[in-house]
């Protein structure tokens, strides 16, 4: 795959991980396309929250950032299946919470954009 499509995919992680950083919604918008949803596991049922109920919980709660807390994401992986479509392995944290994030990406008009995210957790004191 072009080495282009990767270095778009990167930047884009970029700007998701400063996004949840500092509690930027707007940032995480530039990153997850308007349709994209999250999926979780919560007691053995699927959780599954649209972008904008997020976002709206991202608003209302002070980021690491403005909490002192250290900034510690990374690409874990990258796996590219054709010219629009990739996911991405990452591993992030907002203490105590420790997450694992699979981000599904298609090519869009706009650009790589975040479809899905399907994540955990681990809490750590």
């Amino acid at each position: 795959m072009p080495a282009s499509d990767i270095a778009a995919i990167e930047a884009v992680l970029q700007t998701y991980f400063e996004g949840l950083y500092e509690g930027d919604t707007d940032k995480l918008a530039s990153a997850f396309h308007p349709c994209s949803h999250l999926y979780w596991d919560k007691d053995g049922v699927v959780q599954d929250l649209p972008r904008e109920e997020w976002f709206a919980m991202v608003r209302s709660r002070p980021g690491a950032k403005a909490n002192g807390l250290t900034r510690a994401d990374r690409i874990l992986m990258i796996d590219q299946s054709g010219p629009e479509c990739a996911v991405a392995k990452v591993a992030c944290q907002l203490p105590p919470r420790y997450f694992t994030d699979y981000l599904v990406f298609l090519k869009t008009a706009e650009g790589w954009k975040i479809v899905s995210k399907v994540y955990r957790f681990d809490l750590r004191p």
